[in-house]
């Protein structure tokens, strides 16, 4: 019993790693995406304004 309990524990705490992980990176790509989005913006600022 206490053997199937260790396996579920271990089990889970794999998947919360991985997944913290996975955010960690989603996160860094989706604000080096919005980065160079601005930097898009303000390159063509000129072209924008009414």
């Amino acid at each position: 019993m206490m053997e199937k309990i260790y396996n579920t524990m271990k089990s889970v705490g794999v998947w919360n790693l991985v997944l913290g992980i996975l955010m960690i990176v989603a996160g860094a790509v989706a604000g080096s995406l919005l980065i160079l989005n601005g930097a898009r913006l303000l390159k063509k600022k000129s072209d924008l304004l009414f």
